[in-house]
């Protein structure tokens, strides 16, 4: 189950579980839309996957007991901003792949 992290780990904003600015990568790290598309390059700065948009919990129990309420967004904020020279770096290379193709 999505952990639903509350801030970008880069610029801190916050990104409640609704947001359809948060944006994650395979193992979830999250980050907004601003800061994938203007500094990472749609490249994560911890495992050079791609970006996709944070799927949004339902936050009433339409069916099943499957929502927000049940299920809450995590609290913990994971505040990491990258080094953008060294992500630059990082990133030459791979940049330009296609995140399917990585």
């Amino acid at each position: 189950m999505l952990e639903l992290r509350p801030t970008c780990e880069h610029c801190n904003k916050t990104l409640p579980p609704n947001s359809r600015e948060a944006r994650i990568c395979s193992y979830e790290c999250t980050f907004c839309a601003t800061c994938v598309d203007n500094i990472l390059g749609n490249v994560c700065p911890n495992c050079g996957g791609g970006f996709v948009p944070r799927p949004i919990r339902p936050a009433t129990n339409w069916k099943n007991n499957n929502y927000l309420g049940k299920d809450p967004a995590n609290t913990t904020i994971r505040h990491r901003p990258v080094d953008a020279a060294e992500h630059s770096i990082f990133s030459a290379t791979i940049r330009s792949i296609a995140p399917e193709k990585r």
